[in-house]
């Protein structure tokens, strides 16, 4: 298969989150799910898809969309963290997103951060994949250091689900969403592998910000690379990064001025 790497511009966070959820929704649509054909998605956390799950939420209201025979798959989980607490991705899911559709709870697959045995509960996730028939589309966010799910820099790319540490710089981020303190945030997490996501037939990755602007020249304009673990997906048949304006502040002119002229190509992937 030729690898396509589609870069659509779209001028603000919110376009972003239109774009992304109209096209989730068009996936869904034609796939024409049912009972014995689920739509498989993988799904991620943090702040970057918050919109795109509103806009989903909303064509679900208004009738436009049903998840009732859809599966989800999470990217990652943190490791000792109860599921009720407020910064675990079971609580971020089903507050943000899952309890507002009509998806089976038991068709939502996370990963269990505090399963007896964690090694088991990876592979078994990875079985659940595939027994579901892989993953039609996956979507993603990125650090500002270039890693996907809990993939920090130096991660294999034919990694699968596993535990991982995590790097000091993630503990540091993260620590805003635990009152500022490093202490409280998990070192640990559970996160599909890069192998894992590059099997979806679709990858869709969502960059958004300044922040994260020198991780999207990276992912895109630079050689793969196991320090960059997005920039795996240059390799993928069909890998869309959905950015907004202020993402793309680290590219090349001629590389932005390219991408921004397909942009009518992009568009008719909606329609």
């Amino acid at each position: 298969l030729a690898c396509r790497m589609r870069l659509v511009i779209c001028d603000t966070a919110n376009d972003v989150a239109e774009w992304a959820a109209a096209y989730v929704k068009k996936r869904i649509l034609d796939f024409a799910p049912g009972p014995d054909r689920y739509f498989t998605l993988g799904l991620p956390t943090g702040s970057t898809p918050l919109g795109m799950y509103r806009r989903l939420i909303r064509y679900y209201k208004d009738g436009e969309l049903s998840f009732k025979y859809v599966k989800t798959f999470n990217m990652d989980e943190y490791v000792n963290l109860p599921r009720s607490h407020e910064e675990s991705y079971h609580y971020y899911m089903f507050h943000n997103f899952f309890s507002h559709i009509d998806i089976d709870p038991s068709n939502a697959h996370l990963l269990d951060g505090n399963a007896p045995d964690l090694d088991a509960e990876c592979q078994a996730f990875e079985r659940s994949i595939r027994e579901a028939g892989g993953i039609r589309l996956f979507i993603g966010g990125i650090g500002p250091d270039g890693h996907i799910a809990f993939n920090e820099p130096g991660s294999s790319l034919n990694s699968r689900t596993r535990v991982k540490t995590l790097a000091q710089e993630t503990i540091d981020a993260n620590s805003r969403f635990f009152g500022n303190d490093k202490s409280l945030v998990p070192t640990q997490a559970l996160t599909v592998g890069v192998a894992t996501v590059m099997d979806a037939d679709t990858v869709m990755i969502l960059v958004t910000g300044m922040a994260k602007a020198f991780a999207l020249h990276k992912a895109i304009e630079c050689g793969i690379n196991h320090m960059w673990t997005v920039s795996a997906f240059q390799n993928h048949p069909q890998a869309f990064f959905i950015v907004d304006d202020d993402a793309t502040a680290e590219l090349k002119v001629k590389t932005v001025k390219y991408f921004r002229g397909l942009n009518a190509v992009h568009h008719q992937l909606l329609e």
